[in-house]
């Protein structure tokens, strides 16, 4: 992408609203604009990076064996009712009626909607085990919402729902989806600790947060240092492989890491003084399983092997793909800017033309933006007429982790200047070395083109 032709609309001012760093860089950055409290339009750059999430999402759900489809954002509240949670979200929930005295919500959860799915589809046991998933907005009416993304009152989400007929084996349901969520956010370059929670309106005794640490995060919590030791590493993990699933659980899980609503003072001082660790977290993702809370009431059955009828076990999964834009800027940004991690920035690197107008600057970064492309790395070719200091302000606010300068006294010794936006250092080299090398730092990376 050639930066005379995009749409970013980059502000020098920090925007007076903004409260948290993730909120005033998304603004400055020309990610977002504000359409109403709590609600936002996602520019060009914004959008971008809300799908490369989402992509990571869908390839790790799909991975783990699990159904896309797509329900709708309004919903019946015939079925709420039904499941006797209607009144359990109180004023969060938006309600609506139709041309025709109908009670219709906006969905802030599917559960319902999803039990319903099945129950009208699925009879027998051969069908299972059964997890369906979408990504799609919602909207909860915060009375304060703030922060930006972080804490909107409209929001992308992935949530997932498992049918399983027996606890046994809806426990393992739950198990793989602590393991393919640990994986997606590695992917993207966050560490985020799952952490024992309360269940809340969802309902349930089993369930875990996945919380990213933060100073800014909402929720207080308490750990044990040893877990921010442990990475999967890219591990390919097999999800029909029950143990392997439940070692990894129990290796993440055994380490003390609770938020305050579940926080035990006892467990907690147990640990050994030096790892004993309190912070604030941000939440960006949920696991719950709650058994047949939902089957049982809205006749969710199948037929077992003895032919008798049995409600189904069930949970849910959620992560706020949106909400996960802000949360990587918290755990990722300087007194510049942003700086993404490689396996989600919008452009793999940033071209500068110091020298706009001059043939032979020009036409190098032709060809660096020409061989980028060819390799299958998108680049962001900055290509306006302006100052090298306003170019260089504008690449490390939009956080690009590599950026390449070309300048007519580099090429003269047949170089360009590759530069790391996370650690500021820079090495010369020749145009195709550091176009080999970008292809090697991105090796690992899905290199998939986003919208």
């Amino acid at each position: 992408m050639r930066l005379s032709r995009y749409f970013l609309p980059v502000l020098k001012e920090t925007p007076s609203e903004a409260q948290i760093a993730s909120h005033r860089l998304m603004l400055r950055a020309g990610m977002i604009k504000q359409a109403t409290a709590g609600i936002y339009s996602w520019l060009p750059l914004g959008f971008k990076i809300l799908r490369k999430l989402e992509n990571i999402v869908h390839e790790e759900q799909v991975r783990a064996g699990h159904i896309p489809m797509l329900m709708p954002t309004l919903q019946s509240a015939d079925l709420w009712r039904e499941s006797g949670r209607y009144d359990d979200y109180g004023a969060e929930m938006l309600r609506i009626t139709d041309r025709h005295g109908r009670d219709m919500l906006y969905g802030p959860t599917n559960e319902e909607l999803i039990t319903d799915i099945f129950r009208s589809h699925v009879g027998s046991y051969k069908d299972l085990p059964l997890t369906l998933y979408h990504i799609q907005w919602k909207f909860r009416d915060e009375v304060r919402p703030r922060f930006g993304v972080m804490r909107g009152r409209e929001f992308f989400m992935k949530d997932g729902y498992n049918f399983d007929l027996t606890k046994e084996d809806a426990l393992h349901a739950y198990n793989r989806h602590m393991v393919s969520y640990l994986r997606t956010y590695e992917r993207m370059g966050l560490q985020a600790i799952p952490m024992r929670a309360d269940s809340g309106p969802i309902g349930g005794d089993d369930t875990h947060e996945f919380l990213v640490l933060a100073d800014t995060g909402e929720s207080e919590v308490f750990y044990d240092s040893a877990i921010t030791d442990l990475r999967l590493g890219g591990r390919d993990v097999n999800y029909n492989n029950w143990d392997e699933c439940a070692e990894i659980v129990k290796e993440w899980t055994t380490p003390y890491a609770r938020t305050d609503e579940t926080h035990d003072e006892a467990a907690f001082n147990a640990i050994p003084e030096e790892r004993r660790k309190t912070s604030r977290g941000i939440e960006v993702g949920q696991i719950f399983y709650f058994g047949t809370k939902y089957s049982e009431p809205m006749g969710a059955t199948v037929q077992g092997p003895d032919g008798k009828s049995v409600p189904v076990h069930m949970g849910s999964h959620g992560i706020g793909v949106s909400r996960l834009v802000g949360a990587i800027i918290e755990a990722s940004h300087d007194d510049k800017g942003i700086i993404w991690p490689e396996g989600v920035t919008p452009y793999h690197a940033g071209i500068v033309n110091l020298k706009q107008g001059d043939a032979e600057a020009d036409a190098a970064c032709e060809a660096i933006y020409a061989s980028l492309n060819a390799i299958g790395l998108e680049p962001l070719y900055d290509d306006r007429d302006e100052r090298a200091g306003g170019k260089f302000a504008t690449m490390d606010l939009i956080g690009l982790p590599w950026r390449i300068t070309v300048g007519p006294r580099g090429l003269k010794n047949g170089v360009v200047e590759l530069t790391s936006r996370r650690t500021g250092e820079s090495e010369e080299l020749p145009p195709e070395q550091a176009i080999a090398k970008l292809a090697q730092i991105y090796a690992g990376h899905v290199l998939r083109p986003s919208l």
